[in-house]
């Protein structure tokens, strides 16, 4: 047996890659993706706890990743070596055969005594198995090993290929997201002795490109941090300076609110190591310009960070992240103020331009956009979303819409025509946005306006709604039209691909139904949908049921999301409510709310096991739907008081279901309880007398009917 006597050594580790300044937008993934393949190494070679504590830094410039307590050398472990079978493994004398003495030579124990080996089994199954103990990995082989498959494996979308030349004088080939310049490796106050991309590994690191000079020695592991914060000028978590950059940013404000989406404030994060913040402005001028131009202007092409007065109007001023702390920041301010001017002033000449011609006269242009080469173009589309549309809200008309036909063809018409002009073509995330702007100054109604940029909504989980009825309508429109389009095409989302973001329409068509109210039945939305491409050779045209399925998939995912007090629906008061397939959406949360007060009741779990005992015999003995209890063959007194007491609460659970009370509709069912036990404890269902049986068949038809207006309440009944 081989046992180490190699000491282990508990200290902290720290990687760091220098290099060039990596890609803003990667930094965070290359970051992790680098300390979590670290941490996972170290793990798989026991060097490390199961929950270490564990930093991953990144700046421009780095990734490192520093993780407690880890040991120079693990533990030797046991390990169980099945060699051959004893038949094999002896020679006719007893003694080792070739054979064996092949196998232990091969393992490193040629002078193994075959007295010291395991045998183990009966007759010829009997098996040599060789224990001993194996060497625990070493800190410095399982970081080398690591370096190479972490780097191999970085989620870099686009590789810089270099020459480096070693000590040796021999070049090596490299490649990586940008020229490495430095490789640190310290355990505790040692360095460890790895190398990658042509570099061998040291204490030394680089702070600040400009506020900073000559390279910084790491002493240990846990000086990194600090030492780099005060003597290099670099913040070097990634967190931390996120969130100096959000607090400077807001306290510079004052007053003024700051547009600080979350994608902005991270790519400027990954861009400074030492961020300072500094305001400026631009003329006003500008401001006659649609405050979202501005905005996207600042953010897309300057990084820059806008500023809302108190009163919700842009202000003039912006504030800048720079990686330059100074004391004279008048060169850095004015040289920003000269860099968004001709940006600001193409977005003013974008939005002039685009005045000059109506909406109206860039219908016919849409011929030139294709939407789908299979599907036709945009003006083909905006003719099958209008007739859709046209439809829908003729429907909705008569449950209280007040649409008028001619503004829902006329917002449909216009929607997409701000894809033709210039802003939408230099900034297309302001589609529908500038399509509202143009579409007043062309003279059209408020209504129809706001739909040509409510008719994307929403773009995202979380997003808001339309406001306005014509934008509701269109919106509906313009995503069935989306979903039955592509799907019909046999491009329905795979795994996690999704190109076309039907699962974004689907829920968005959920969100509409339900959350507006609307009393649409979705199989006839899709079917009024799929009427629109009769004309196109689909590859399934007939997609209803496919459709249908798929947005309600959706739907299951979007009531789980919803809570009442808090609290998240369940699985069975979900199953419950969307096991009969509804087809309209409007009224399942308040069917929600209904199952989860009546499942409060002491009666709720009998009547749903009763139910459930019913489902399954009416399952098993199908019964003509129009058979009707004749009272005549009610034979027992029990049947004959379930039957009463169904038809006494009859007239009210219509009624109340028609209100939507559904609450009241499953509380009436408490009075059944009682009638529901005495005619499963006294009646035999499965009488042998064809009439009487069907009878009662018929009279648990009736009674499921009854039981299941609001939902299956079978899916609460106990699991067995």
């Amino acid at each position: 047996m081989s046992i180490s006597k190699t000491k282990s050594i508990e200290a902290d580790l720290l990687v760091e890659i220098f290099c060039e300044e990596l890609p803003p937008k990667s930094l965070q993934a290359l970051s992790e993706s680098f300390g979590k393949s670290i941490t996972n190494a170290l793990q798989e070679a026991q060097l490390i706890s199961e929950n270490p504590r564990v930093k991953i830094f990144a700046s421009p410039r780095r990734i490192a990743v520093f993780i407690h307590s880890v040991a120079s050398q693990a533990n030797d472990y046991p390990i169980r070596e099945k060699l051959l079978p004893v038949s094999i493994g002896l020679d006719q004398n007893g003694k080792a055969s070739p054979p064996l003495l092949k196998k232990l030579s091969a393992l490193g124990y040629e002078n193994m005594p075959i007295e010291s080996l395991e045998r183990a089994g009966e007759g010829k199954n009997e098996t040599f198995y060789l224990n001993t103990n194996a060497k625990g990995a070493s800190l410095e082989n399982t970081v080398q090993s690591a370096l190479k498959t972490v780097i191999e494996k970085l989620p870099i979308a686009k590789m810089m290929h270099y020459q480096v030349t070693e000590d040796s004088g021999r070049v090596l080939d490299v490649e990586f997201a940008r020229p490495v310049h430095r490789l640190l490796a310290l355990h505790g106050d040692q360095i460890l002795n790895v190398d990658a991309f042509g570099i061998k590994s040291d204490r030394l690191t680089e702070g600040h490109r400009f506020l900073s000079s000559g390279s910084i020695a790491i002493n240990k592991a846990d000086d990194y941090e600090q030492m780099l914060e005060k003597k290099g000028k670099v913040i070097a978590s990634f967190e931390k300076r996120k969130q100096k950059i959000a607090q400077q940013l807001k306290l510079i404000a004052t007053n003024d609110e700051v547009l600080m989406p979350e994608l902005l404030l991270n790519e400027v994060t990954a861009l400074v190591e030492w961020p300072a913040i500094y305001a400026c402005h631009f003329d006003e001028e500008f401001l006659e310009v649609p405050s979202e131009c501005l905005v996207l202007t600042m953010q897309t092409n300057q990084k820059y960070f806008a500023l809302m007065t108190q009163e919700g109007q842009l202000s003039n001023r912006f504030l800048i992240v720079s990686n330059i702390e100074t004391q004279h920041p008048q060169h850095i301010i004015s040289g920003n103020e000269k860099v968004i001017r001709p940006r600001l002033a193409d977005a003013r000449f974008f939005f002039t331009q685009d005045k000059k011609r109506t909406l109206e006269s860039r219908i016919p242009e849409l011929v030139k956009v294709i939407y789908h080469n299979q599907l036709g173009n945009q003006l083909q589309r905006m003719e099958r979303v209008r007739n859709i549309a046209e439809e829908l809200s003729g429907q909705l008309n008569k449950s209280g819409f007040h649409i008028q036909n001619k503004d829902i063809r006329r917002a449909a018409e216009i929607a997409k025509t701000d894809l033709l002009t210039d802003m939408v073509g230099e900034f297309p995330e302001l589609q529908g946005i500038m399509g509202c702007y143009y579409a007043l100054h062309d003279g059209e109604k408020l209504e129809v306006a706001q739909a040509c940029a409510e008719h994307y909504l929403p773009r995202f989980a979380g997003d808001r709604l339309p406001d306005t009825e014509i934008g509701t309508v269109l919106a509906i429109a313009d995503k069935l039209e989306t979903l039955v389009g592509i799907w019909s095409l046999g491009l329905a989302p795979t795994g996690d691909k999704d190109p076309f973001a039907l699962r974004r329409h689907a829920l968005g068509i959920c969100r509409l139904l339900i959350e507006k109210n609307l009393a649409l039945n979705l199989h006839e939305m899709i079917q009024l949908s799929i009427k629109q491409f009769e004309a196109i050779l689909l590859k399934e045209k007939n997609c209803n049921d496919a459709v249908f399925d798929f947005i309600f998939e959706r739907l299951k995912a979007y009531l789980r999301d919803q809570t009442i007090d808090h609290a998240s629906f369940s699985h069975f008061e979900i199953e419950a409510v969307l096991s009969q397939k509804p087809t309209q959406f409007n009224d399942l949360i308040q069917r929600l709310n209904a199952i989860r007060a009546f499942n409060l009741l002491p009666e709720a779990q009998q009547l749903a096991s009763a139910n459930k005992r019913i489902s399954n015999i009416l399952k098993k003995n199908p019964i003509d739907s129009n058979s009707q209890v004749k009272t005549a063959l009610l034979q027992i007194p029990a049947e004959n008081e379930l039957h009463s007491a169904l038809i006494q609460i009859q007239a009210s659970l219509t009624k109340a279901y028609l209100d939507k009370r559904f609450l009241d509709v499953l509380q009436a069912l408490v009075s059944l309880s009682k009638p529901i036990d005495h005619f499963f404890a006294d009646v035999m269902v499965m009488d042998q007398n064809i009439e009487l049986r069907n009878n009662r068949l018929a009279l648990l038809k009736d009674l499921h009917r009854q039981m299941n207006l609001v939902a299956d309440i079978s899916a609460l009944a106990p699991q067995s």
